[in-house]
């Protein structure tokens, strides 16, 4: 009994603790900074992203050093339940916000849509009198491409259908209130061109009968579309129209549930959630025993210093040995938090923005923008592409920029990623290329030519080969599936061994004599 007592006053507590301020605290500053202010960030951010990673800053804090009182046969296990914590916290949170959006909104009720402008502006409107013009919409048609490994395409239609008072206005032709509809599908990136084409005429095709069919008229009440991706996309179809009146669009979605019933049952689900979150975590902490030594020094306040966050920061610092791999990675994940935080997204960026930022694109790239074969293999499409690239870097980086220098291995470094950014456009007549993975290819495949020449003590390189090949290979075959520039894979691989096959008997010399000495 008394090491649960200890668990619940010295981990479960805390958290508890921990918990309910987050949550309070978060949807307070929510309210204050982005309903109240009305500072431009992202909904996508405010509402998920913040609320999922922000609980890891207090849990790594003030839970962490109590959590690591306890014995695991597995040092990972610590980690899980640092993780178990914080998505407890996250769930209740992230709901939080989607209560507090709707529950805050008040609904305005106006004669017509001109009167608008007069009233005070808020979420929601109700109109007696409109008119949806569906002859003079605005379309954009898009596409992109999300999940695991880039194997999904998303096609995307936006219509946006100008709201006038009556059938005759639409004789002015010009609005500055729309409609908003959206039509999604979402196919396998693995098909060819020719295969989505089809598939994209038959999605059109559907749609447009859908959209003939339907009476946009039945509503309950209008909700003003937020700063989402949506809304960008909806604006970027009504920039295209002759039909716009004034410099400031305002898009609604129709809503036909009554507007008492906007909140649903989310109230029930933030404490539901938050009670199943807690339960859970006691659940956990009943099976792991305290390290008994540790305990009584935290008990008398004898605290170990916790080295762990120390030693993975230490991966971002530029060191002598470990210079120029830290800035290298720092430069990318700079890059992506730039454009997370403009608002281009978070999963994943849409092929425009990634255009207009440096990505590699054959017609434009041959028409003299020749800089995009080195600027694109600072950007990313997403989340699991700027993760994934940057621990393969971090892996081989550790081993190879010792090897070779700061100057030598940055030369390794960028004249691979721009060999691989060549054999992409050589390889794709147009596709967009984006992504650090042609340099890494490219430091991979010098340090499988430093192995297999035995640069590397024996124990080292019979160790490191076959993971090397095992991950350089499955890498490539994951490429063949679709969504993934692999012309740029091969094209830095290629061009990596063929420069370590030339540096490689030089170093291994250097090493022998350094021995030697």
């Amino acid at each position: 009994m008394n090491g649960l007592s200890d668990k619940l006053k010295l981990i479960f507590k805390p958290f508890l603790i921990i918990a309910i301020c987050f949550i309070a605290t978060y949807t307070f500053l929510h309210w204050v900074l982005f309903i109240k202010a009305e500072i431009p960030l992202k909904a996508d951010i405010v509402k998920f992203w913040l609320p999922f990673g922000l609980p890891f800053i207090p849990i790594l804090i003030w839970l962490r050093p109590r959590i690591k009182l306890l014995n695991f046969k597995n040092e990972n296990a610590s980690f899980g339940y640092q993780f178990l914590a914080c998505i407890a916290i996250a769930i209740p949170t992230i709901i939080a916000q989607e209560y507090l959006v709707t529950a805050t909104g008040k609904l305005t009720k106006v004669d017509n849509i001109s009167q608008i402008e007069k009233s005070e502006k808020t979420k929601y409107y109700s109109l007696k009198n409109y008119y949806i013009d569906k002859q003079h919409i605005a379309v954009q048609n898009t596409a992109t491409v999300t999940g695991r490994n880039n194997t999904d395409f998303n096609m995307l239609i936006y219509v946006a259908m100008p709201i006038f008072d009556n059938i005759s206005d639409t004789l002015k032709t010009q609005s500055k209130f729309w409609l908003g509809k959206k039509y999604s599908e979402k196919i396998s990136n693995s098909l060819s061109d020719q295969e989505k084409d089809d598939k994209y005429k038959v999605f059109v095709e559907q749609k447009q009968k859908e959209f003939d069919e339907t009476n946009f008229k039945d509503f309950k009440y209008l909700e003003i579309i937020g700063n989402t991706e949506d809304h960008d996309e909806f604006n970027n179809a009504i920039s295209k129209s002759e039909n716009i009146k004034g410099k400031e669009q305002i898009v609604f979605e129709a809503q036909n549930e009554p507007f008492d019933n906007r909140n649903g049952k989310k109230m029930e689900w933030i404490f539901g959630s938050l009670g199943i979150g807690l339960l859970v975590y006691f659940l956990s902490l009943l099976f792991p025993k305290f390290n008994e030594q540790q305990l009584e020094n935290f008990k008398k306040g004898k605290v170990e210093k916790d080295n762990d966050i120390k030693e993975i920061l230490e991966f971002f610092i530029p060191k002598d040995d470990f210079f120029i791999t830290p800035i290298i990675i720092n430069l990318n994940l700079l890059v992506f938090i730039v454009m997370v935080i403009a608002g281009f997204g978070f999963l994943s960026f849409k092929g425009n923005d990634l255009l207009n930022w440096g990505a590699n694109y054959r017609p434009i790239t041959t028409d003299g923008q020749w800089w995009r074969l080195l600027t694109n293999t600072f950007m990313h499409g997403g989340l699991m592409h700027i993760l994934a690239n940057m621990y393969g870097l971090l892996f081989v980086g550790v081993f190879l920029e010792p090897l070779l220098g700061k100057t030598k291995y940055l030369l390794v470094y960028l004249i691979t990623g721009i060999l691989a950014s060549v054999t992409s456009i050589l390889w794709y007549p147009a596709s967009i290329s984006i992504g650090a993975s042609g340099a890494v290819f490219g430091l991979y495949g010098f340090f499988l030519a430093a192995l297999l020449l035995k640069v590397f003590p024996p124990d080292f390189g019979k160790a490191f080969l076959l993971s090397t090949l095992v991950f350089v290979g499955f890498n490539l075959l994951m490429g063949f599936t679709g969504g993934i520039d692999n012309a740029a894979h091969i094209g830095g691989l290629l061009s990596g061994f063929i420069i370590g096959m030339i540096m490689s008997k030089k170093l291994k010399l250097k090493i022998e004599q350094y021995n030697k000495e």
